[in-house]
């Protein structure tokens, strides 16, 4: 039997889990004494994160850092799934699946590095921006073209969001 097609699998997906650094950013971060380390964002990663989240697709944060300017953004992007400060994803992952019902084989991960690779294994759509490590884009069934805190997030979730028809609707007009 023949593999599917990363769209084929795409199509029915329901959960997506994200890592922060080096998919929603650009892995620079600066640093300011006393501070949070500064991030910064694509908004049009942003904005495909709240259509997603409007039209029910559940969004999952999985982080191994801790800001609270990065947790109050994908607040107010209404995730509310935010899991910062974890030493082992795949563990978070083992988490999810007791205490909520999370569907590893309805599920996409997009990570870039190392700490991403474990729980990248277990589901059913791994992803990574285009700018991974190798490591990484060598188990992803999908690599997207653009880089990570450039449009990687938004590539993904417009490109399921359409084979779902979920894309250019009344929701898609408004924050």
């Amino acid at each position: 039997m023949a593999l599917k097609t990363y769209k084929e699998i795409l199509a029915d997906i329901d959960t997506f889990l994200f890592d922060v650094d080096g998919v929603f950013t650009d892995n620079r971060v600066l640093l300011y004494p006393g501070l949070d380390p500064v991030r910064t964002f694509h908004s049009r990663d942003a904005y495909a994160v709240q259509h997603a989240v409007k039209e029910g697709v559940r969004i999952v944060v999985i982080t191994g850092g801790r800001s609270a300017g990065v947790a109050e953004a994908f607040g107010r992007l209404g995730v509310t799934e935010f899991h910062h400060s974890v030493p082992d994803k795949s563990a978070k992952l083992d988490e999810l699946i007791a205490a909520t019902g999370l569907d590893p084989t309805r599920a996409a991960y997009m990570g870039d590095d190392v700490p991403d690779l474990r729980v990248m294994a277990r589901v059913a759509l791994p992803c990574c921006p285009a700018d991974a490590a190798e490591e990484v884009k060598a188990i992803s069934r999908f690599v997207s073209g653009k880089p990570g805190g450039m449009g990687c997030v938004r590539d993904l979730l417009e490109q399921a969001l359409k084979l779902q028809g979920k894309w250019m609707n009344d929701n898609a007009h408004t924050w």
